[in-house]
């Protein structure tokens, strides 16, 4: 990560760390959400789309005390301001500090962004499809929230089979998605996404 703020307060990697504490509710249980957006000449590619796409997830998890779209915008120019012209930028948004259980805390929402480079691509991938599947009918279904651990547990197995990528099926045995990826089909000369 090159640059960080939390709250609209930015810190420097080199002098100054970003930390948040231990108590908050994205570390205990993965309740938060996020977005990641391209960087492209310095600026945030869809800035407005993707920040539609992050209160929709947070609606769907029951945050709803986000930042207003103005705040997030000014966060967003001051973290990229002197950074790289291209890169990554994530944008998430915790439930804040909570106990040590399922229930929510009463505390403010945390939001967290973080810049960095963006990954070396590949010309071509090697995809391993895994036992694990997403559940269609689950509650969580569209969002996109912090809890990532059967992406991380279903990476690891398809790197074991030398794939860089791993691709899940839905309980009906569909096409779904990969770990860190869209699927796009090429078929019958149209692009289609999964169901």
């Amino acid at each position: 990560m090159e640059r960080v703020s939390i709250d609209g307060v930015v810190f420097d990697h080199d002098s100054r760390p970003a930390t948040i504490p231990v108590s908050d509710h994205a570390i205990t249980v993965g309740d938060g959400v996020f977005e990641t957006l391209q960087v492209v000449g310095g600026r945030a590619f869809a800035l407005s789309r993707h920040l539609n796409r992050l209160r929709r997830s947070a609606r769907m998890i029951g945050l709803d005390s986000l930042p207003e779209s103005e705040t997030f915008a000014v966060w967003v120019e001051e973290i990229l301001e002197g950074g790289p012209e291209s890169g990554r930028l994530r944008v998430t948004v915790t439930a804040g500090d909570g106990p040590l259980s399922s229930a929510r805390g009463q505390g403010p929402v945390r939001t967290i962004l973080a810049t960095s480079g963006l990954p070396v691509r590949r010309p071509e991938s090697h995809l391993h499809t895994v036992p694990w599947t997403r559940n269609e009918r689950g509650a969580l279904v569209g969002a996109k929230t912090t809890s990532y651990a059967e992406n991380v547990v279903a990476l690891a197995a398809a790197a074991r089979s030398g794939a860089d990528e791993a691709l899940l099926l839905n309980n009906r045995g569909e096409l779904c998605e990969g770990t860190g990826s869209n699927i796009f089909v090429v078929q019958g000369g149209r692009i289609r996404t999964p169901p």
